[in-house]
């Protein structure tokens, strides 16, 4: 006979995911289901909002006339800013059956980052540069330097991301260059808002624990609608405060950076990377308390008390939130009132304190007569 397997005892149980008992928005149009299922396999309850929609544009007129803009006299310079951009446009010259690679074959062909690198090689092209911080200031600031020869009579093609890079095309052209720009596929609202008007409001009520960005477009998005429906203010407080903004990298949070809002990047722009770093960064902000004995860590809808993950109704966890910010401090029931989701009364926090203790057990959360309550540290 076999010995049966030694069953573990409770403090030996597999700890809670990293993100066990956080919420966190996914605001990604694209790869957002790979984003969202690297933060699901974290313990993260993820909530998808796209702030965008990629619209191609393999039918549009606008890219013809572009194509045939840049088929019109041999190119000197092409910049690829992105991988999906570049072969989408590789492939819709072929559909049209115009000569663009063989055309593009004689120019220099920079690429922003690794995926449209990648793409240049792919459609038979050879890529010259490509700038370590995979960013389009760097790409301009290569150019005006002088490292690809002057640029004054020069044809330089520039493949856009949905975003018309304005600032990029008018340093071009004021050093003398041609520009011509290349607009693939454009980025507008998504079909349905709905989502996307509701994570504004679960990002101001801080009902949402993080908010992860993947293209500037999507940062300008929620900004944009936030405003639309008077809440920018809200919206760039909560980022700046309890909602953690994770961006993908420099170039997404650029948006939200001039709005005044701090980001946290990963050192790599990399969906993994941007996992990571929510991994990282959000359960530190959260200190583990000793309290009646044991570890507690309030999270964003869960409170893992001794590696036991207990997740809580929003009375319940906002009544823990508020003594845990105060550890060992009598908290008055009006100001615990003030922070009850949608309102409440002094009985509504006794109601919570009561399913409190119900869910931890007794000794975290203790009663001062007449005056309120405090976590037992």
């Amino acid at each position: 006979m076999h010995p049966s397997p030694a069953v573990p005892a409770p403090d030996e149980a597999a700890a809670p995911a990293p993100l066990a008992g956080y919420t966190v928005a996914v605001t990604a149009a694209r790869r957002r289901e790979e984003l969202g299922a690297l933060l699901d396999r974290r313990g993260a309850r993820v909530v998808y909002a796209p702030a965008i929609r990629i619209v191609p544009l393999a039918d549009d007129a606008e890219l013809v006339a572009a194509t045939e803009a840049v088929l019109a006299a041999p190119v000197d310079l092409v910049v690829a800013t992105t991988g999906v951009g570049f072969r989408g446009w590789l492939e819709a010259a072929e559909a049209w059956d115009l000569p663009l690679v063989e055309h593009l074959r004689a120019a220099r062909v920079l690429a922003r980052g690794p995926k449209a690198r990648g793409a240049i090689r792919g459609g038979g092209l050879v890529d010259a540069w490509s700038p370590p911080s995979e960013s389009s200031a760097e790409v301009l600031e290569h150019l005006l330097s002088g490292a690809e020869g002057p640029l004054a009579g020069r044809r330089v093609a520039v493949q856009l991301h949905g975003d018309p890079l304005p600032e990029f095309v008018a340093a071009l052209r004021a050093a003398g260059a041609e520009v011509l720009t290349v607009p693939v596929y454009r980025w507008v609202l998504p079909e349905d808002v709905g989502p996307l008007r509701r994570l504004v409001g679960s990002v101001v009520a801080g009902a949402v624990d993080a908010v992860t960005f993947t293209s500037a477009p999507a940062a300008a998005s929620l900004l944009s609608e936030a405003a639309g429906l008077g809440l920018h203010d809200g919206l760039v407080a909560a980022l700046s405060g309890p909602v953690l903004p994770v961006a993908v990298g420099p170039v997404t949070a650029a948006p939200l950076e001039a709005a005044g809002i701090r980001t946290v990047q990963p050192e790599r722009s990399r969906l993994g990377a941007l996992a990571r770093e929510v991994v990282a960064r959000l359960p530190e902000r959260d200190p583990v308390l000793r309290v009646g004995g044991a570890q507690l860590q309030v999270r964003g809808h869960a409170a893992v008390l001794d590696g036991r993950l207990v997740e809580l109704p929003p009375g319940p966890i906002a009544v823990l939130r508020a003594l845990a910010a105060r550890p060992g401090d009598v908290v008055a029931k009006a100001d615990l009132v003030r922070g009850l989701p949608g309102g409440g009364d002094a009985h509504a926090v006794e109601m919570a304190v009561t399913r409190l203790r119900a869910a931890l057990g007794p000794g975290v959360v203790e009663t001062v007569v007449k005056r309120g309550y405090r976590l037992a540290v």
